[in-house]
């Protein structure tokens, strides 16, 4: 697949190019300002997620839609959603992000959580937008489990099964079994532990309540993400262990079956990832661009640009938005589509 592979512009300001630099760094920033307000969307099996709402102000009734799903234990605070947000709302666009089950402020109701295939309820949340805004262009994209979320509900739903003019996917672990291996090694099991820390947080209190063979002291023993999805994830929604779970889950294998206009951006230094990631998956649909930066860390991507430090992500997406927002930069993605078939 690689001659596939596009080489994006990102650049990193001198001296922050190190992967876990860039991973961190937009942790460590300023925290952007974004005024938002939630929305309980009830769901069909009786549970509930949260949305938070970036509107502009005021929003046209036909003003575009963006729709942003996080990463692993990630919310609307997590730094790359509060800046996507921001970037959208600027544009003028209807900007939301939808929680996972349990990641916005209440825990869910039932006896269940999260998991990276689980598609059904963002495409619950599509739908009702397209129920309350039939005019209006909607985008989506989903970053790290959020992406490979999306991208297995876009290969699920075929060019015309979704209400969306594109879908772009931000460092999805598109082998997620070697995804848990990566994070289980070197610096990366930092990573690893933050986020071990935060499911075992919002399980514990539930356990009682939960489907579960195992007490706190079996969850005090978890010591990997691998061990985590055996322990949980896996029983919790179905899955025949954690191997079971990420082979059906991974959304890589169904790359050449996405029909909708989409984008995927990737680091090759992603700590999160195997370097061979492509490598691993069938090449992509023509209705895929990937394009791939040397350095950016796990949804880091952080540039210097007039002599600040910024987000080369949103800026990214902010010109995609433009793009598949207007007429000309829908003939420009054709066009890019057709060079990049020619030179594969």
């Amino acid at each position: 697949m690689s001659g596939q592979l596009h080489l994006a512009d990102f650049q990193p300001p001198p001296g922050l190019a190190n992967r876990h630099v860039q991973t961190l760094l937009p942790r460590l920033l300023p925290r952007r300002r974004l005024s938002c307000h939630r929305e309980i969307l009830e769901l069909p099996d009786g549970d509930f997620v949260e949305l938070a709402w970036a509107k502009p102000a005021p929003a046209a009734a036909d003003a575009p839609i963006f729709v942003l799903f996080h990463g692993l234990e990630g919310s609307v605070d997590s730094p790359y959603a509060r800046a996507l947000l921001a970037m959208a709302a600027g544009l003028g666009w209807r900007a939301v992000l939808m929680h996972f089950r349990g990641c916005g402020r209440q825990p869910n109701r039932l006896p269940r959580a999260y998991h990276s295939g689980d598609t059904a309820d963002a495409y619950w949340l599509i739908g009702q937008l397209a129920h309350r805004y039939p005019r209006a262009l909607k985008v989506a994209a989903g970053v790290s489990l959020g992406a490979n979320m999306l991208l297995k509900l876009v290969a699920e739903q075929g060019g015309d099964g979704l209400d969306l003019a594109g879908a772009i996917a931000i460092a999805a672990p598109l082998d997620l079994a070697a995804s848990a291996d990566s994070i289980h090694h070197g610096f990366a099991r930092l990573y690893e532990r933050q986020l071990l820390a935060s499911l075992k947080a919002r399980v514990a209190p539930r356990l009682a309540t939960l489907p579960l063979a195992l007490d706190r002291a079996d969850l005090a023993r978890v010591a990997s993400l691998r061990d985590y999805d055996e322990a949980v994830t896996a029983p919790l929604h179905g899955f025949d262990g954690a191997d079971d779970y990420y082979r059906r889950a991974s959304a890589g294998p169904r790359l050449g079956d996405l029909e909708l206009p989409t984008l995927l951006l990737h680091a090759a230094d992603d700590p999160f990832m195997p370097p061979d990631l492509f490598e691993r998956v069938p090449a992509p649909s023509d209705a895929v661009r990937v394009e791939v930066t040397r350095h950016g860390g796990h949804v880091g991507f952080v540039e210097g640009r007039r002599g600040r430090l910024g987000s080369w992500l949103s800026r990214r997406v902010a010109r995609q938005l433009q793009d598949w927002l207007h007429p000309a930069g829908e003939a420009a993605w054709r066009d890019r589509r057709r060079v990049s078939r020619s030179g594969s």
